[in-house]
């Protein structure tokens, strides 16, 4: 499914001096606007309330000839009214390849779900790495793999927040500490810009990260569970090896997926959400969160 959506120009880049705080540039309050429903990309939203849900997501594994690193995935079945994914011992991690189901579009877009991670066993996984959420992917992006995501689960210890940008099979990730249960995602992306931000349950959004971007127009936009990232052993510094073959380990991770809305973000042409001084973290949550969320 591709849902054609018209970029917003001007949103910048950064600028290397911030707009006067009361001058031109900068978007107040009052003026930012939520995302809007509906168009083409609002076809995309999924509410995982029927079991055909499901067939209008993509395995990655099937499109790019990749290994089925996904050992249950149904909807409305395991999880009533929800899409449920437990993974086998897989990583997104530099050039190592997991688990990912997508819609693929084009534009600015929101991508906002709800989503629950425990472990087989317990609350939260046990195993290093295990995370479950959200993932923008340049489609065919092997060879130097380029992505951005937001996931929650179990980092070096549990009840985190993971928000990374992969560059051309470089990842740079950063952890925020977040409560067990219920979280809600947002990954989006502005012209070059894509931000990720987050909301425990009952509480109030949060900005996780925004990161200047050359990815193409057209992505794979969707959800992502991995785990077990201490199975890879001596494998963990051979990507290519790693991804060769289904490594054997001890996956924990059961990921429950809410609902996945897709939105179109609209910033006027003056704002720049890479600078703070214009776009502020609050005027930021406005944009980029559904209203009433």
């Amino acid at each position: 499914m591709l849902a054609v959506v018209s970029v917003l120009s001007g949103c910048g880049t950064g600028t290397s001096a911030p707009p006067s705080p009361t001058g031109p540039g900068v978007l107040t309050l009052e003026n930012a606007t939520p995302p809007a429903k509906g168009g083409e990309v609002g076809e995309a939203t999924t509410e995982f309330d029927d079991a055909a849900d499901l067939s209008m997501w993509t395995k990655l594994s099937e499109t790019e000839k990749d290994i089925d690193r996904i050992a249950k995935l149904d909807v409305d079945k395991t999880a009533k009214g929800a899409l449920y994914m437990e993974p086998k011992t897989s990583a997104w991690f530099d050039g190592f390849r997991g688990p990912f189901v997508y819609q693929e579009l084009a534009g600015d877009i929101v991508m906002h779900a709800r989503v629950k991670v425990e472990g087989k066993d317990d609350d939260q996984p046990k195993r290093k790495f295990s995370l479950g959420g959200l993932m923008a992917r340049q489609p065919g992006s092997y060879a130097k793999p380029n992505w951005v995501s937001i996931t929650t689960g179990t980092v070096e210890k549990p009840g985190q927040v993971e928000v990374k940008y992969t560059k051309d099979g470089s990842s740079k990730p950063q952890e925020l500490a977040v409560k067990e249960g219920w979280v809600e995602l947002v990954l989006a992306r502005v012209g070059r810009v894509f931000v990720a931000l987050y909301k425990e349950e009952k509480g109030t959004w949060k900005v996780g990260q925004r990161w200047p971007s050359t990815l193409p127009d057209v992505l794979q936009w969707g959800i992502t569970g991995y785990t077990d990232w201490d199975s890879y052993s001596t494998l963990k510094k051979d990507a290519d090896k790693g991804n060769a073959k289904q490594i054997t380990g001890q996956p924990d991770l059961k990921l429950t997926v809410d609902y996945v809305r897709f939105l179109r973000p609209e910033l006027p042409d003056y704002a720049d959400p890479l600078n703070n001084a214009s776009v502020t973290d609050e005027v930021l949550i406005k944009a980029m969160t559904p209203a009433g969320a």
